[in-house]
């Protein structure tokens, strides 16, 4: 294809592709997804860097943003809007930037990933500033869009990393905070980085926001105790979080969410320690939100 990216490579695996029968074509696919996980677990030390940086961010007081185009730019979107329903975070916490705006979510608009400037000016227009932590993703490398947004965001002060796909030049490493390059090689369909890499980013993502969330008091074990209760299904996962962790019937456990506002770090603070609301707060605040420290130091949940 006489181009030097990874991302956009001929897979000599699938050169016969659209000759093969349903469930040999099925296979092919599941076979090269497998490689992603590999190519995400070679990266651990990178993203564990990353990961710190995002915790450092937030206990001082920053914020992530993520800066892509198309597939890149959605799964972004994605993972932020996630994190306030899940570890009831501002919304401001973690922000997902596109290039297109939020209607190239749902319609595709590729030209605007050309545009460097709109990256510089977009990447302004959400406030961006010292102590922030911005992290773009183009899995080719070479979105001018991205790379507009991560030069204003250091001019602003602001760290930055660079999600890519295809083997990173010496220069984008020494330009950026941390690099993160899981190598997924060449699509099945030549250049549709929708598929390996774009599994590739959303495992990434997912590792970073989970892990930040959970060192930062938003889990208590592996229970999301900092959920928002706003629909039928978290309220029952809150329900039901109080009732095996404190073993109460469905008539206390729902008494005592109310108590707490329907906050169910509070709920499980003032039960453990027969306290009410003002004081679990308390308790809380000075643990650093963490579940554990406010209950002196238990391990975790039973």
């Amino acid at each position: 294809m006489l181009d030097d990216r990874l991302t956009e490579q001929r897979n000599p695996r699938s050169a016969g592709i659209d000759r093969l029968d349903p469930s040999d074509l099925v296979a092919l696919i599941q076979e090269e997804d497998r490689r992603v996980a590999e190519a995400v677990a070679a990266e651990r030390g990178a993203i564990t860097r990353a990961l710190l940086l995002v915790v450092e961010t937030f206990r001082g007081g920053g914020r992530l943003f993520y800066v892509g185009a198309g597939t890149s730019g959605r799964l972004g979107v994605l993972d932020a809007a996630e994190m306030p329903p899940t570890f009831g975070t501002d919304p401001e916490l973690v922000q997902g930037i596109i290039a297109g705006g939020y209607g190239a979510l749902v319609r595709a608009r590729e030209g605007a990933e050309d545009d460097r400037d709109q990256g510089a000016l977009d990447l302004e227009e959400r406030g961006v500033r010292a102590g922030d932590f911005v992290l773009g993703i183009a899995t080719s490398g070479s979105t001018p869009y991205v790379h507009g947004a991560l030069e204003r965001a250091r001019t602003l002060g602001a760290r930055t990393g660079f999600l890519l796909c295809t083997p990173p030049s010496d220069e984008l490493r020494r330009s950026h905070d941390v690099v993160i390059a899981p190598l997924t090689g060449p699509e099945l369909i030549t250049g549709s980085t929708r598929m390996k890499a774009g599994t590739a980013t959303k495992l990434v993502l997912n590792t970073l926001t989970t892990g930040a969330m959970v060192l930062t008091g938003k889990s208590w074990g592996n229970l999301m105790v900092d959920l928002q209760v706003t629909c039928g299904k978290l309220e029952d996962r809150a329900l039901r979080i109080l009732r095996a962790t404190l073993d109460l019937d469905p008539a206390a456990a729902e008494r005592l969410l109310e108590r707490a506002g329907g906050r169910v770090k509070v709920a499980i603070v003032m039960e453990r320690l027969g306290v009410e609301a003002p004081e679990a707060e308390a308790r809380l605040e000075a643990a650093g939100g963490r579940v554990a420290g406010a209950l002196d130091g238990e391990r975790g949940p039973p």
